[in-house]
């Protein structure tokens, strides 16, 4: 607890010092970004400063994400702009390269630097944890070579610890699971459309109203494979016909379940090092 008291003490002082002056967040309403922006908030509030959060809405995440930024924005008081992208159209993101993530994360993060400079703000923040350090993460290479700082990585905090802090706060998204990008369910080289990343979509969310916390509808062409928090597993089984039904009048032809359960990050474990 010590240790989780003392991040919290140079969180602080980070957006303290960050506070300075006006400034944005890139906000995609998970909890990461979240205890961000209510932070930011907090700080910059007592100075007369302004926070913008930036959401980028985009073919690649939910429908559902734009609609709880807006939620959880509007809690925090910042003022909130929603950029629509369409990141299928750009640098060859829609072949979905092994460096995908890099691509993309550059795209995006210009465009919101560019959003944020308009306003006269040159400091954005985003959600990096150091949970994030220990995976296959190309995309924080882009974040580092535009200057976006980092608070939550530079105290030291993992996700745990941002979802403890952000129940401290009471942020809405404390629990919400992760929700990285769409094009995480499918094979590097596999070609992404918005019809793919739709359905990929629709199933997620058909599986979570069945009480599923973590959750991911991999594809392997016409084969979806559903992977789950272990001891979810039962759920899906007991719910075999519904949920087999659902996918396939999504256009899936095989219906599989992994046995190995729920796995950030499993669309990477067969790259090389010298992949990556």
């Amino acid at each position: 607890m010590g240790d989780y008291r003392r991040k919290c003490e140079r969180l602080h002082e980070l957006m303290e010092e960050y506070a300075c002056e006006d400034v944005a967040v890139a906000f995609s309403g998970g909890v990461d970004s979240g205890l961000l922006l209510k932070l930011a908030v907090l700080h910059a509030g007592g100075r007369g400063k302004q926070v913008f959060a930036i959401t980028a809405a985009t073919d690649l995440h939910p429908v559902t994400d734009e609609r709880i930024a807006e939620k959880v924005a509007l809690e925090t008081g910042a003022r909130h702009e929603i950029l629509r992208i369409r990141e299928l159209e750009q640098g060859d993101i829609s072949c979905n390269p092994v460096d995908r993530c890099y691509r993309c994360k550059k795209y995006l993060f210009q465009a919101i630097k560019e959003t944020a400079k308009k306003t006269g703000v040159s400091v954005v923040l985003e959600g990096t944890n150091v949970d994030d350090l220990s995976q296959y993460r190309p995309g924080l290479r882009a974040i580092q070579e535009l200057g976006i700082k980092s608070p939550l990585k530079e105290a030291g905090f993992t996700k745990a610890q941002v979802r403890a802090l952000a129940k401290e706060y009471g942020i809405s998204v404390a629990d919400r699971p992760s929700s990285p990008c769409l094009a995480t369910r499918f094979p590097y080289g596999a070609r992404l459309t918005a019809e793919k990343l739709r359905q990929v979509e629709l199933g997620e969310e058909y599986l979570r109203d069945l009480g599923l916390y973590n959750v991911r509808l991999r594809v392997h062409d016409d084969i979806a494979r559903i992977e789950a928090d272990r001891e979810a597993l039962g759920t899906v089984v007991g719910h075999r016909e519904e949920v087999v039904s659902y996918l396939k009048s999504l256009g899936y032809r095989y219906i599989t379940l992994d046995l190995e359960g729920f796995r950030s990050g499993s669309m990477d474990e067969g790259l090389e090092k010298s992949d990556r």
